[in-house]
């Protein structure tokens, strides 16, 4: 692990995950998504934005289906190809779907989401004031062992441009659905590799909040 991985945050104090709420499958199935559904391309990109307000409402099946396809799915199932791009196809990049009721690792080539750990960890996430409210969050997590065939001075850079793709996948697909969302780079990677069971080979190098905003969901109820 390099300096700049082993960097530390701990600008509040150790949170320890909370109790699931509701059922925790060990599998969950994932609707593929509509692709005539959402808006034009260069409307989801002039209405793209960063939120910090959610409500705490739960995504449909349907929309955490579609929202992980278009993060890093399976677009060409011939050759297994996705939605972002990875050098050489190392797909080094794991999402990992961070739930009320657990965390759970998306299986790309079956479209699932498969159970990690049995606990509500939103809230070890990140420091936002939002963070543990907000239905979804999405960790990326760099696998370092599928890149050992790249020079290590590439092996960040590259992982790096993976999971930015991936996080404007998602904040592309969000604006397309009405959803709003942010990325976030301040975590404690220590806690956090913790409380998602990872091994030395794994690093949680960004998050991504999801959820309807608060302002939709206050609107619907007028």
């Amino acid at each position: 692990m390099t300096n700049m991985q082993a960097l530390s945050y701990e600008p509040a104090p150790r949170r320890a995950p909370a109790r699931t709420r509701g059922e925790t499958p060990a599998e969950i199935t994932l609707p593929l998504p509509d692709m005539a559904g959402g808006v034009p391309l260069m409307k989801a990109l002039a209405q793209r934005a960063s939120t910090r307000e959610f409500s705490d409402a739960p995504l449909l099946p349907a929309t955490l289906g579609a929202l992980l396809w278009a993060a890093d799915g399976v677009n060409r199932p011939a050759k297994g190809g996705r939605t972002a791009p990875s050098a050489h196809a190392f797909y080094e990049i794991d999402i990992y779907a961070v739930l009320p009721y657990g965390v759970y690792l998306y299986d790309a080539p079956r479209h699932r989401l498969v159970l990690k750990v049995p606990s509500d960890a939103r809230n070890l996430t990140g420091y936002q004031d939002f963070v543990g409210e907000a239905p979804l969050d999405l960790v990326y997590v760099v696998n370092m062992s599928r890149l050992l065939s790249m020079p290590a001075q590439q092996r960040e850079i590259f992982a790096a441009i993976a999971a930015g793709a991936i996080a404007q996948n998602v904040s592309l697909y969000c604006a397309s659905a009405g959803l709003g969302c942010v990325v976030r780079g301040w975590i404690n990677h220590r806690l956090l590799g913790d409380a998602l069971k990872l091994n030395e080979d794994e690093l949680p190098i960004l998050a991504q909040t999801v959820g309807m905003l608060a302002t939709t969901l206050s609107s619907l109820a007028d």
